[in-house]
């Protein structure tokens, strides 16, 4: 935790704010139930603007909307904040089938008994956890009427039959939302209320670049700008209404990048973690002259990485 505090440093993090995180986490212990649930991220956020607004307000016992479109970070910032703040993660993704039982709990047989089978949003206010709300803009009148409670000020919610629930002082709720998806909807103004929300800008060069860098510290520099400059000309193509979103997928960059150090050639990763994400055969083929542009043909996976595996 130590190296991921001077890490915040260098970005140039308020040394106040971090002082006041550390503060929050002596204040409040991991219970130890809940203790595998305190996960390291495997990519750590850059942007100093953004992570200072989030956990300011964190701090003040906010609860945090994230939007944007794909590949902002949302989900990265989530689960670096949930780690830096040294809380347990509950990760919530909404769906059609998401109801109040799949948050709360629902009833089941114990001993010959009937008892409520605690859901993910119950142990998250138990044990203080960060509940991470993933496209809380899909999320069905039954579900949101429990995130009203869970985010309510008075911090209490109601288990019809059971227990009333009284939220933890260190539990936080993080949520996230995607513009345009299949499925989603305008959030209503009684639960935006409940937030302060983030806009996240799209990454940077810079940005990713050093996030390709944290992961894969054995890669040539040049590999890197090659795969970053790719990604970027995906992400202006999908601002331009070029091409979708589909292919603006950082975890598939990332996945491509990682099958590319075991030896596979830098293009057919990319047409795996990348082009094949687009089933339209015109954007595939804009997708594909990127890679071809961006790709020099013949390249291999020694021109990535300074050692590694030849298939």
């Amino acid at each position: 935790m130590d190296k991921l505090f001077e890490l915040y440093k260098e970005q140039g993090i308020s040394q106040g704010l971090l002082k006041d995180i550390e503060a929050f986490r002596r204040k409040y212990p991991v219970d130890e139930r809940a203790g595998e649930r305190v996960a390291k991220p495997e990519i750590l956020f850059y942007g100093k603007e953004i992570f200072e607004m989030a956990a300011t307000a964190l701090l003040q016992g906010e609860n945090i909307l994230l939007s944007g479109t794909k590949a902002t970070g949302k989900n990265v910032l989530a689960e670096n904040l949930a780690w830096v703040f040294g809380r347990p993660v509950y990760n919530i993704s909404f769906n059609v089938n998401t109801d109040s039982t799949s948050l709360i709990g629902t009833d089941t047989f114990r001993n010959n008994e009937v008892c409520l089978r605690r859901g993910p949003v119950y142990d998250c206010a138990d044990y203080g956890g960060f509940g991470i709300f993933d496209e809380i803009n899909m999320a069905k009148n039954d579900a949101v009427s429990v995130l009203h409670a869970a985010l309510d000020y008075r911090r209490t919610i109601d288990v019809p039959g059971y227990d009333r629930i009284r939220l933890h002082d260190a539990a936080r709720f993080i949520g996230t939302m995607n513009y345009g998806y299949a499925g989603t909807k305008e959030l209503n103004e009684a639960l935006v209320s409940r937030f302060m929300v983030i806009d996240m800008p799209p990454v940077e060069l810079e940005t990713l670049h050093k996030i390709l860098k944290d992961i894969f510290p054995d890669a040539r520099d040049e590999g890197l700008e090659q795969l970053c400059g790719f990604f970027m000309d995906l992400q202006l193509k999908a601002s331009h209404n070029e091409i979708s979103t589909k292919a603006l997928d950082l975890r598939g960059l990332i996945g491509a990048v990682k099958t590319i150090r075991a030896g596979l050639s830098p293009a057919l990763a990319l047409r795996m973690g990348i082009v094949n994400k687009s089933f339209d055969i015109f954007e595939r083929e804009i997708i594909e002259d990127i890679v071809e542009t961006r790709i020099p043909e013949g390249w291999s996976s020694a021109d990535v990485f300074e050692v590694a595996h030849e298939i």
